[in-house]
């Protein structure tokens, strides 16, 4: 455990620093690297305790294929059947990070436009291929909820993830389906979907929205970060399109098994089931972050993670780590300065823990 150091000084509420241009590929494992288990994790949107012992015995149990060429058709007549889809509108990918670099590289766009505040990723991939990216800038003085007119009528390709990350905004299903056009590939990311009870506002499923790309990911519930599997739902032909720009065999064996049995009913009782305890554990998260004056929470949070605003952000994430807590940054995020940091929401006694160091450093 690092060395506890007193209080960081802190500046008198005010602006955020100077904007600049933020690190797009800057995530937060960065902020745990290396650090061999002695912070507790607040960077990164993992559910603890997790992949379970049942899918691990799964995992485990397709090492013995390892010697064949992965065979992606069982796993993906599951995550078909799983949102009730013919499988030519479901492609796997190795995790969601892939398939925006596959929307970057297949989808023709003249005016690709980012909803921002959001994970950096798909901007990153689009400049990577060659666009030329415009931003829509989200403002956090009406919560970063997000109105279809603040989208250029002429961006032929819109990204936007639900719920956000890292605002944990949940946006309404109608608002984003009020963005589809002719002509226009509409990207919902809803990597963190699965962590809502109910999956309220999904448009996963949904096939009366033209253009719609729906991205799902099954690293954040399950565990599998290091796994890499997640999924693309759209037409048919989007998925071939986005299928030509793949690599051979480019989900493994493991990942695939990964993906079959995070799809059963038991899985998905048991992804409800956590999202509510998630639920709980947010509004507890909360309650102790609301004692704090100084601290304003972007909301209502509905993700497993909350954003907060405070004076001085980045001395307090120096004197959290310090004491042990390692939260994640948010000037990386279009949209937000050095007043912003993203917390993961934890069991009710490590956020006990946390808001006792961060009395600490804010006392």
């Amino acid at each position: 455990m690092p060395a506890h150091t007193g209080p960081a000084p802190l500046r008198a509420p005010g602006r955020d620093a100077p904007p600049r241009e933020p690190d797009l590929r800057h995530h937060g494992d960065a902020e745990v690297r290396g650090a061999d288990g002695a912070l507790t994790d607040l960077a990164v949107n993992v559910r603890t305790g997790t992949p379970p012992a049942w899918l691990k015995e799964r995992i485990a149990a397709s090492l013995d294929t390892l010697a064949a060429y992965p065979d992606g058709r069982a796993a993906r007549r599951a995550v078909a059947d799983r949102h009730g889809l013919p499988v030519e509108r479901v492609l796997l990918t190795a995790g969601a990070a892939e398939a925006f670099v596959l929307i970057a590289r297949a989808v023709r766009a003249r005016r690709p436009v980012v909803v921002h505040p959001q994970f950096t990723e798909p901007e990153a991939a689009l400049r990577d291929a060659g666009h030329d990216v415009g931003r829509v800038l989200l403002d956090p003085g009406d919560g970063f909820r997000l109105d279809p007119a603040a989208v250029p009528e002429d961006a032929d390709l819109v990204i936007v993830g639900n719920p956000t990350n890292p605002t944990s905004v949940l946006h309404p299903a109608g608002v984003l389906a009020a963005l589809a056009r002719p002509g226009r590939t509409l990207v919902v990311d809803e990597a963190f979907m699965d962590a809502v009870p109910g999956e309220r506002e999904a448009l996963a499923g949904r096939t009366d929205v033209p253009g719609l790309v729906v991205l799902r990911s099954l690293t954040k519930t399950w565990g599998l970060a290091g796994l890499r599997i997640g999924y693309v739902l759209a037409a048919a032909d989007t998925v071939a399109a986005l299928e030509r720009a793949q690599p051979l065999w480019p989900v493994s064996s493991p990942a695939l098994a990964a993906a079959e049995a995070c799809c059963t009913p038991r899985a998905l009782a048991e992804a409800e089931a956590a999202a509510g305890e998630i639920a709980a554990d947010r509004d507890h998260l909360l309650a102790r972050l609301g004692a704090f004056g100084q601290i304003r929470a972007a909301g209502p949070a509905a993700g497993p993670f909350v954003l907060i605003r405070l004076p001085d952000a980045d001395a307090v994430r120096a004197a959290l780590r310090a004491r042990g807590f390692a939260v994640r940054r948010g000037d990386t995020f279009p949209g937000l300065g050095t007043g912003w940091l993203r917390l993961a929401v934890r069991d009710r006694a490590t956020t006990d823990r946390f808001a006792a160091a961060l009395g600490e450093v804010l006392g």
